[in-house]
């Protein structure tokens, strides 16, 4: 999977169930670690809340590496794995559902909690407005001065993304290429410089 929805802007749900007031969050969240500073967050603005649920597809929707979820206090089961389901229901990567509890005196049971919690990020999630990212995958290309220009005008054709840009005796760039733009890129630009233009991979720790 090199390209996937990811959240554009964040979302806020809320809504009632038996006295009971359930506020739902969604953002944007790029990593488990981004994850959990938005669950700490979000805590941190509910002090009085009796429980903060949240589940997490933190990178792409088919990365189980980047799944994460927490009950917190309620039965296990009735809320952090609902809320996951939903998300990944959605095929929607890199992002972070938060549900807080006000708990209003009537309990629910676990049927009830399930619904609750599953429903409130399905709801949030109909309201989340939503980008293409497309995974990059980076390169080096050392070209001369002159033939800039070439370069440029194949990155805007294949839409590339020039990283960085180092200007020495030749410039040495750092291309974002997608995985299905990398052949003909790489081909069109060997022909159209006589073969002198090389792409090669970027190395790791490069």
């Amino acid at each position: 999977m090199t390209e996937y929805f990811v959240p554009k802007s964040a979302v806020i749900f809320e809504e009632e169930i038996k006295k009971s007031r359930f506020i739902t969050y969604l953002q944007h969240t790029n990593g488990l670690g981004e994850a959990r500073a938005f669950w700490a967050e979000i805590k941190k603005a509910h002090p009085n809340a009796r429980h903060h649920c949240w589940a997490a597809v933190a990178g792409k929707p088919t990365d189980s590496q980047q799944l994460g979820f927490s009950d917190d206090g309620e039965p296990a089961g009735t809320a952090g794995k609902p809320m996951l389901s939903a998300l990944l229901g959605s095929n929607v990567g890199e992002i972070s559902a938060v549900v807080i509890r006000y708990y209003g005196g009537i309990l629910l049971g676990t049927g009830g909690l399930v619904r609750a919690y599953g429903n409130g990020v399905q709801q949030a999630l109909k309201q989340l407005e939503t980008e293409i990212k497309v995974e990059r995958i980076p390169f080096h290309l050392d070209c001369d001065y002159g033939q800039m220009g070439l370069v440029q005008l194949l990155c805007e054709k294949y839409q590339i993304e020039i990283l960085s840009q180092d200007f020495q005796v030749q410039i040495h760039l750092t291309l974002g290429i997608s995985e299905k733009m990398v052949e003909p890129f790489s081909t069109e630009l060997t022909e159209k410089s006589a073969g002198k233009l090389i792409l090669r991979p970027l190395e790791t720790g490069e």
